[in-house]
C-alpha cells in the first residue's frame, strides 16, 4: 500500500473572509489527516496515484447555531451548501484546468463531486476536528464548535494535488467573484 508524502504548509494565518451578506469565512489549507491518509483509496479510489494531497477546509459562518433541525435551518444549511458548491466548482475547475486534480467534497453526501466514489463516504466534520482540533457536539448529527462563531458554522473541504501557494492564489481569486472579500 503507497501512503501519501506528508508536506508540512503552516500559512501564517487563514483566508479570513467576509461575504456581501456580512458572513463571515475561514479558509485554510493543510496535510491530510491520518485518517485520508490510511482511507484516500477508499474514498478515492481515482486518486491512487497521487501521492501528495492537501485538504482545503472552508468554514461559513452561519446566520443560525446548527444545533437543531428546523426549516429556518435546513433552508440555511442548503444556501451555505449551495454558496460552497459553486465556489469549490469555480477552484476547482481552475485547478483541473492548470493539470491539478482537484475535487469538492459534497457537504450533504460526503461524496466527491467530480470523481468517482469511493466505497466510504468523507467526513467533513472528523476533517475539521482532527486538523483545526475544533471540538464536536454529537445531537441529531455532529455539530463544529468554531472558536468565534460557536455552533453557527458550516463546513466543508476540497481536496487536489496542487502546492499549497496554488491553492492559496486561486481561492484569492475566485472568492471575490463570489461576493466574499479578504480581511486585511
Amino acid at each position: 500500500m503507497n501512503y501519501p508524502t506528508v508536506y508540512s504548509y503552516e500559512p501564517a494565518y487563514p483566508i479570513n473572509l467576509i461575504g456581501n451578506t456580512g458572513g463571515a469565512v475561514q479558509i485554510s489549507i493543510h496535510a491530510p489527516s491520518p485518517y485520508i491518509c490510511a482511507n484516500r483509496e477508499r474514498i478515492l479510489p481515482d486518486w491512487q496515484n497521487h501521492l501528495c494531497l492537501w485538504m482545503v477546509i472552508v468554514l461559513q459562518q452561519s446566520r443560525y447555531q446548527l444545533v437543531e433541525s428546523t426549516k429556518e435551518i435546513e433552508t440555511e444549511k442548503q444556501q451555505l451548501r449551495e454558496k460552497f458548491m459553486r465556489f469549490g466548482v469555480d477552484v476547482a475547475f481552475h485547478l483541473r484546468d492548470r493539470g491539478y486534480l482537484t475535487d469538492l467534497i459534497d457537504p450533504r453526501t460526503g461524496y466527491p463531486l467530480l470523481s468517482r466514489p469511493g466505497e466510504i463516504p468523507h467526513d467533513d466534520t472528523a476533517v475539521v476536528k482532527a486538523l483545526l482540533h475544533y471540538p464536536i457536539i454529537c445531537n441529531q448529527c455532529r455539530v463544529l464548535v468554531h472558536p468565534r462563531w460557536g455552533m453557527a458554522v458550516y463546513p466543508s473541504v476540497l481536496i487536489s494535488v496542487a502546492h499549497p501557494a496554488i491553492i492559496d492564489s486561486v481561492i484569492k481569486t475566485i472568492a471575490p467573484l463570489h461576493g466574499w472579500k479578504q480581511i486585511h
